[in-house]
Protein backbone atom coordinates (compact mmCIF):
# COMPACT_ATOMS: atom_id res chain seq x y z
CA UNK A 1 0.00 0.00 0.00
CA UNK A 2 1.42 3.78 -0.60
CA UNK A 3 1.89 5.96 1.81
CA UNK A 4 -0.40 8.29 0.35
CA UNK A 5 -3.18 5.83 0.32
CA UNK A 6 -2.40 4.85 4.15
CA UNK A 7 -2.21 8.56 4.85
CA UNK A 8 -5.86 8.95 3.24
CA UNK A 9 -6.79 5.81 5.28
CA UNK A 10 -5.70 7.43 8.30
CA UNK A 11 -7.87 10.44 7.91
CA UNK A 12 -10.59 8.66 6.52
CA UNK A 13 -10.55 6.71 10.39
CA UNK A 14 -9.87 9.86 12.20
CA UNK A 15 -12.83 11.52 10.47
CA UNK A 16 -14.71 8.60 11.57
CA UNK A 17 -14.01 8.61 14.83
CA UNK A 18 -14.57 12.01 15.55
CA UNK A 19 -17.91 11.68 13.95
CA UNK A 20 -19.04 8.97 16.14
CA UNK A 21 -17.66 10.72 19.43
CA UNK A 22 -19.74 13.36 18.23
CA UNK A 23 -22.86 11.64 17.51
CA UNK A 24 -22.34 10.04 20.77
CA UNK A 25 -22.26 12.89 23.25
CA UNK A 26 -25.51 14.04 20.89
CA UNK A 27 -23.03 17.88 20.39
CA UNK A 28 -20.04 18.02 18.71
CA UNK A 29 -16.99 17.04 20.44
CA UNK A 30 -16.20 20.81 19.88
CA UNK A 31 -18.68 21.41 23.27
CA UNK A 32 -17.40 18.85 25.33
CA UNK A 33 -14.00 20.71 24.85
CA UNK A 34 -14.83 24.06 25.59
CA UNK A 35 -17.09 22.80 28.43
CA UNK A 36 -13.41 21.33 30.01
CA UNK A 37 -12.25 24.64 29.03
CA UNK A 38 -14.86 26.42 30.95
CA UNK A 39 -14.38 24.59 33.98
CA UNK A 40 -10.66 25.01 34.21
CA UNK A 41 -11.08 28.71 32.97
CA UNK A 42 -14.08 28.98 36.14
CA UNK A 43 -11.75 27.00 38.74
CA UNK A 44 -8.12 29.11 38.18
CA UNK A 45 -7.04 30.68 40.96
CA UNK A 46 -4.66 34.08 40.59
CA UNK A 47 -1.78 33.58 43.20
CA UNK A 48 0.37 36.38 41.91
CA UNK A 49 0.43 38.78 38.74
CA UNK A 50 2.53 35.65 37.01
CA UNK A 51 0.90 32.19 38.28
CA UNK A 52 -2.35 31.39 37.61
CA UNK A 53 -2.64 27.49 39.13
CA UNK A 54 -5.59 25.57 37.71
CA UNK A 55 -7.12 22.04 38.59
CA UNK A 56 -5.31 19.34 36.66
CA UNK A 57 -7.42 16.16 37.27
CA UNK A 58 -10.72 16.39 35.29
CA UNK A 59 -13.62 13.86 35.32
CA UNK A 60 -15.57 13.79 32.27
CA UNK A 61 -18.86 11.90 32.61
CA UNK A 62 -20.86 10.05 29.89
CA UNK A 63 -24.15 8.08 29.89
CA UNK A 64 -23.66 4.50 30.40
CA UNK A 65 -24.81 3.38 27.00
CA UNK A 66 -22.64 6.55 25.38
CA UNK A 67 -19.33 5.45 27.38
CA UNK A 68 -19.65 1.83 26.49
CA UNK A 69 -20.07 2.30 22.40
CA UNK A 70 -16.98 4.57 22.89
CA UNK A 71 -15.32 1.92 24.03
CA UNK A 72 -16.92 -0.74 21.80
CA UNK A 73 -15.63 1.27 18.61
CA UNK A 74 -12.42 1.52 19.99
CA UNK A 75 -12.02 5.35 21.21
CA UNK A 76 -10.68 4.42 24.43
CA UNK A 77 -8.41 7.24 23.39
CA UNK A 78 -10.73 10.04 23.84
CA UNK A 79 -9.52 11.26 27.49
CA UNK A 80 -5.90 11.50 25.98
CA UNK A 81 -6.94 13.51 23.37
CA UNK A 82 -8.87 15.85 25.37
CA UNK A 83 -5.92 16.11 27.68
CA UNK A 84 -3.87 17.43 25.04
CA UNK A 85 -5.98 19.98 24.33
CA UNK A 86 -6.37 20.86 27.44
CA UNK A 87 -2.70 21.13 27.53
CA UNK A 88 -2.86 23.41 24.78
CA UNK A 89 -5.66 25.57 26.23
CA UNK A 90 -3.32 26.18 29.53
CA UNK A 91 -0.24 26.76 27.54
CA UNK A 92 -2.09 29.49 26.04
CA UNK A 93 -3.55 31.24 28.87
CA UNK A 94 0.14 30.77 31.03
CA UNK A 95 -1.65 28.29 33.04
CA UNK A 96 0.12 26.44 35.84
CA UNK A 97 -1.07 22.42 36.49
CA UNK A 98 -1.62 21.76 40.41
CA UNK A 99 -0.67 18.56 39.47
CA UNK A 100 -0.06 16.51 36.70
CA UNK A 101 -2.94 16.68 33.87
CA UNK A 102 -5.39 14.25 33.49
CA UNK A 103 -8.87 13.67 31.72
CA UNK A 104 -11.03 11.05 32.36
CA UNK A 105 -13.97 9.70 31.22
CA UNK A 106 -16.10 7.71 32.94
CA UNK A 107 -19.90 6.21 32.40
CA UNK A 108 -22.59 8.49 34.85
CA UNK A 109 -23.83 6.67 37.39
CA UNK A 110 -27.42 7.15 36.74
CA UNK A 111 -29.70 8.83 34.44
CA UNK A 112 -29.17 12.60 33.19
CA UNK A 113 -30.78 14.94 30.89
CA UNK A 114 -27.60 16.32 29.78
CA UNK A 115 -25.04 14.26 27.28
CA UNK A 116 -22.11 14.69 29.87
CA UNK A 117 -20.92 16.74 33.17
CA UNK A 118 -17.34 17.73 33.73
CA UNK A 119 -16.14 18.02 36.79
CA UNK A 120 -12.33 18.82 38.15
CA UNK A 121 -10.05 18.79 41.14
CA UNK A 122 -6.70 19.58 41.99
CA UNK A 123 -5.00 16.62 42.55
CA UNK A 124 -1.14 16.56 42.91
CA UNK A 125 -0.08 13.15 41.88
CA UNK A 126 -2.82 12.09 39.58
CA UNK A 127 -3.09 9.87 36.47
CA UNK A 128 -6.34 8.84 34.63
CA UNK A 129 -6.74 5.34 35.80
CA UNK A 130 -5.60 6.88 39.43
CA UNK A 131 -8.83 8.42 39.75
CA UNK A 132 -11.07 8.05 43.29
CA UNK A 133 -13.79 6.01 42.80
CA UNK A 134 -17.12 8.03 42.17
CA UNK A 135 -19.57 7.45 44.75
Amino acid sequence: MAKGTLTRWERALERWQSALVSRAVHREPVELLDALRRECDDHAVVCSENRVVVPNAYEVELDAAVHEELLRHGCGDVGQELTDALARHGERHGYEWAGPLAVRIVPAAGPSADPYRVSSSPMPHVRADAFPAAG
